[in-house]
């Protein structure tokens, strides 16, 4: 796998909402993973993720870790050679992660 995008929220359904679709489009011709993990939100932002997303990986926690501790959990179920973290409240267009991936890939 290329790529793991990881969105950490906590109590922003409607922009987690915004972003996993930007995210979406924008990975639709990579080999690539999103993951969203939730900081025990209380605003449903678990229940639209399952309906709207049921295929991005969502890792509910039990209660709020923070920032780092957050994206830590994210990254230790990222499969991708490259990780990308994102704010939930981030839109991304939709030749970001080609762009990232080709700058990326000149460096090594």
């Amino acid at each position: 796998m290329q790529l793991s995008v990881i969105i950490l929220n906590y109590n922003v359904r409607y922009f987690l909402e915004q972003c996993v679709l930007s995210v979406q489009e924008a990975i639709a011709t990579l080999d690539a993973e999103i993951i969203v993990i939730d900081n025990n939100s209380s605003d449903d932002s678990c229940i639209m993720m399952k309906e709207r997303f049921p295929n991005v990986k969502l890792i509910q926690n039990k209660e709020n870790f923070g920032f780092p501790k957050g994206n830590n959990i994210g990254v230790k179920e990222a499969q991708g050679k490259y990780i990308c973290i994102l704010n939930p409240d981030t839109v991304v267009a939709e030749d970001t992660f080609t762009q990232i991936l080709a700058f990326a890939e000149k460096q090594r």
